[in-house]
């Protein structure tokens, strides 16, 4: 099987593996639910607010007639709920895995335990943990920004804005997506950000195999709450292929070597 189609596989595997134990499920559910109120708390607070918001923002359309005083303010307020929306929909992962990072964790040690009794551990505290989680999250954030502008550039040229950029940007937000989800196990396994970009780009097709279809079904945050745990359960899987079976954990504060390892091995062989 080709790493695009073992990709899919592990997204498969992962939610058949919390299918098969419901608690675990159940227990992966709250992280999102708990993000999905809250976002919904925000977009409400946002409705009610992005007319006063528009209005303090454009005093210089105080004086103008009617209608173009009510058009203009209406396309800007909008525009405003449609960026609100959208920011919501690309953070949502982000947000979620931060949330629940001890739920995610206790959840990607059972995937690894039920495969070889063994799970890795960091050995750092939890609050180091979450903070490094934090960092590398933001750094995610700012790549995908930077994407998503020169993909919004990109999109005025004629025909390949309209076909080409839609599919790249689906797989530059499966490909980070994937580095989201993985990071919850490689993260116990002790690497950092970079050196998790260095083994997803050295597996690109098994990772867009795996994050594209989240991707599309994570366009819709509701979808999102309820394939969560199974995302985790099958990025572990991804995560075991990508470092292999037998790893033991690195420090996290020692990225820098734990990078130097990596570029010095060589690729894995894949998992059946």
């Amino acid at each position: 099987m080709g790493d695009l189609g073992l990709g899919i596989r592990y997204f498969i595997d992962g939610q058949r593996w919390v299918a098969r134990h419901g608690r675990w499920w159940g227990f992966g559910l709250l992280p999102g639910l708990i993000t999905l109120v809250l976002y919904v708390g925000v977009l409400i607070g946002l409705g009610f607010w992005a007319d006063d918001l528009t209005a303090w923002a454009t005093p210089f359309a105080d004086d103008w007639g009617s209608p173009w005083q009510g058009l203009f303010r209406g396309f800007l307020t909008a525009l405003l709920f449609a960026f609100g929306l959208l920011l919501a929909v690309v953070s949502f992962t982000a947000v979620t895995l931060l949330i629940g990072q001890p739920f995610y964790e206790s959840l990607s040690e059972q995937v690894d335990i039920s495969q070889d009794g063994f799970a890795p551990e960091s050995g750092l505290p939890l609050w180091r943990e979450l903070l490094i989680s934090a960092v590398d999250s933001i750094a995610v954030l700012l790549r995908v920004a930077l994407y998503a502008v020169l993909l919004f550039a990109l999109g005025f040229l004629p025909l390949i804005g309209q076909t080409v950029v839609p599919a790249l940007g689906i797989c530059v937000s499966g490909f980070f997506l994937a580095e989201e989800l993985t990071a919850v196990a490689l993260q116990r396994r002790g690497f950092r950000l970079k050196p998790r970009l260095v083994m997803l780009r050295r597996r690109r097709m098994l990772t867009l195999g795996f994050g594209v279809p989240l991707a599309l079904l994570f366009l819709v945050p509701v979808v999102a709450v309820f394939l969560m745990p199974g995302a985790v359960a099958g990025a572990t899987l991804l995560a075991r292929d990508l470092v292999g079976t037998d790893d033991r954990p690195a420090r996290l504060d020692e990225h820098d070597s734990a990078q130097d390892a990596l570029a010095a091995e060589p690729s894995p062989p894949v998992q059946g």
